[in-house]
């Protein structure tokens, strides 16, 4: 192979090295439940959250944020929904996008899993050289976080609070549903896991804790957890969502893999 050439190549996959996440999604079997774990280093690959598209409307399907993103030459290379929304998609707790509040932190009671207290907020912050993503438990109309937030949602309930499983939930509880959720390792790395299989909040809390060791852990939501992950062929259907989390990159890193490859 002519030098240049190879020291083409070599520039080619050191870029896609630097730029792609350097975490990704597999498969796991734990005690008779399927799950998909996405990991990511927030210091490093661009966690975002997204809601509604240029003209004001909620995106509602992976599809459209994947599209909106490629016409600014950017790439989606995972998605969840993220967190519980109204009939009309808004969300129905604090909203945070690229700095903007688009939705206040709800603090108020009421019926159903949101209001199963503690619920709490997974946030981002870009600019904090500590601590780039966490989720913080709702305490006393307040939140723990960083000075200033780029990305944040609510929902509820917590699944895991500074180690301890969330007090409500039951071990022998006979509500198995698909769930899934988000914790931060103490390492700092964000964990997406997704139950494929129905699980109680009991055992879905214990393997935030217990399996991927997430101090502190979040319900996102239910029946309709959704997910997209082109590297395990999956871009789940269902109807529109709210609020979605993303993680993006640049799309001239496709294009330089590509090249590196043919």
């Amino acid at each position: 192979m002519p030098d240049m050439l190879r020291l083409t190549m070599l520039t080619v996959a050191v870029l896609f090295a630097a730029s792609a996440p350097a975490s990704a999604c597999e498969t796991a079997r734990h005690e008779a439940v399927d799950y998909v774990v996405c990991r990511f280093d927030p210091a490093t690959d661009d966690i975002r959250l997204f809601l509604n598209d240029a003209e004001g409307k909620p995106f509602g399907h992976f599809n459209w944020v994947k599209d909106a993103l490629a016409a600014r030459g950017e790439r989606l290379v995972f998605a969840m929904n993220a967190g519980m929304y109204h009939e009309d998609r808004a969300p129905v707790g604090l909203f945070v996008e690229q700095g903007e509040e688009l939705a206040a932190l709800n603090t108020n009671d009421g019926p159903g899993n949101f209001h199963l207290k503690p619920n709490g907020v997974f946030w981002v912050s870009e600019d904090d050289p500590e601590q780039k993503a966490g989720v913080s438990a709702v305490k006393n109309g307040a939140y723990k976080s960083p000075e200033t937030v780029s990305f944040a949602t609510q929902s509820g309930p917590m699944l895991v609070i500074d180690g301890d499983i969330h007090p409500r939930f039951l071990p022998d509880s006979d509500s198995l549903k698909r769930r899934n959720g988000v914790g931060v390792t103490e390492q700092g790395d964000v964990i997406f896991a997704l139950a494929d299989s129905p699980v109680r909040f009991y055992d879905f809390a214990s393997y935030f804790r217990d399996v991927l060791k997430t101090p502190n852990a979040l319900y996102l939501d239910g029946t309709i957890s959704r997910l997209y992950a082109p590297e395990l062929e999956r871009n789940d259907p269902g109807a529109a969502m709210g609020p979605v989390i993303g993680v993006v990159t640049e799309e001239n890193v496709t294009k330089a893999k590509n090249a590196e490859t043919e």
